[in-house]
């Protein structure tokens, strides 16, 4: 089993990178803001519990979402995949920390972690140009599009140290063609 994190930037490329990736090596494609919104619709007590912070503006404590994200692993196990690929997640040092517990406790481990990186004119670039066909209002202004920037390279690049310490972490370049950023990234896979 294979358990990969595919770690960048908004607009690196994540969300279409792990599409690929799950497709290409039977990969299950966890992306916990699919989770929340299924925990969410279906009222289930994690999603019940989620939604009391969420309605006042706060960020969901990181014990409901490993809770949210261990009853997904759970369900997902049933179908005996050849692993996981994590999308965008974990985002703070102590979630990396819980999904290693998490993980350790299931017995599975994580193996490698992909850091996409992409220049900040680049990711602004991109994230614009998505804009036009996302609608995301928060896709639109510049200010706000920095703003994500930041929050990511102070809050969660340090994950990535926090995975290069356990020399799991695997550093791409996230410029040129897709195709291009998808064989680098099997290469890294591949030679798990």
């Amino acid at each position: 089993m294979k358990n990969i994190i595919l770690f960048g930037p908004p607009g690196s490329g994540k969300g279409t990178q792990s599409a690929k990736l799950a497709e290409a090596f039977d990969l299950l494609h966890i992306s916990t803001g699919d989770i929340f919104r299924n925990e969410l619709k279906n009222e289930t007590a994690l999603g019940l519990e989620a939604k009391k912070f969420i309605e006042k503006g706060m960020l969901v404590p990181d014990e409901i979402v490993i809770g949210m994200l261990s009853d997904y692993l759970d369900k997902m196990l049933e179908k005996k995949p050849a692993g996981f690929i994590f999308d965008g997640f974990p985002r703070t040092i102590a979630q990396a920390e819980a999904l290693d517990k998490l993980m350790k406790a299931k017995g599975m481990n994580i193996d490698l972690v992909l850091a996409l990186e992409v220049d900040e004119p680049e990711l602004v670039r991109r994230i614009k140009g998505r804009a036009e066909t996302s609608g995301r209002v928060d896709d639109m202004d510049e200010d706000t599009i920095r703003k994500r920037i930041e929050v990511y390279r102070n809050e969660t690049e340090p994950v990535a140290a926090y995975y290069e310490q356990q020399g799991k972490l695997y550093r791409v370049k996230g410029r040129g063609g897709i195709g291009h950023i998808f064989e680098e990234l099997s290469g890294a896979i591949r030679n798990l």
